[in-house]
């Protein structure tokens, strides 16, 4: 377990903070977290009593622009939820952002393949394409950029560490 000086736990949020890769994944956690729940409610998504559980047929669109399905607001709430559970451990918030990133891009390489009149469940158009595109990469920018400093070693590291990259005596 990660300790400071004080003897407390580095990753213990109360005592010392939140790092940025945590405010990342609870900033993501809580927007995919509204717009599930957005997606449910009339006026903010056009023709929800045509919501369907899963269909590409749905005339049901968030802010008049993204396709919706009950399976998809759903999806869109527990992956919110898991990004806010998520955002209480550092790790845990970078893997978030990046492999939650990985599957925006799947997301847009499927809607990309796809041929618009196939019988597929998952509602994609031009519009989510481009969503999932900027999602994804910008997910695995957010878990990237904000732990580079983690994983870089300067010379002076490398100078004074041993074989194994412990401290020498």
């Amino acid at each position: 377990m990660a300790t400071t000086t004080s003897g407390t736990r580095r990753d213990d949020c109360a005592t010392v903070g939140r790092t940025p890769v945590q405010k990342a994944a609870m900033v993501v956690g809580a927007v995919f977290l509204l717009v599930g729940i957005l997606g449910f409610i009339p006026g903010i998504t056009q023709n929800v009593g045509d919501l369907t559980f899963a269909s590409r047929d749905s005339r049901t669109e968030l802010f008049g622009i993204f396709h919706v399905s009950v399976l998809l607001n759903v999806v869109h709430i527990l992956f919110g939820a898991v990004g806010l559970i998520a955002a209480r451990q550092d790790v845990a918030s970078e893997t978030y952002l990046i492999a939650g990133g990985a599957i925006y891009l799947l997301l847009w390489l499927y809607g990309v393949v796809i041929q618009q009149g196939s019988d597929a469940k998952l509602a994609v158009d031009n519009e989510d394409n481009w969503l999932h595109l900027v999602l994804g990469v910008g997910m695995i920018a957010l878990g990237y950029a904000l732990t580079r400093d983690r994983y870089e070693t300067t010379d002076d590291q490398v100078a004074s560490s041993g074989p194994a990259g412990e401290p020498r005596a």
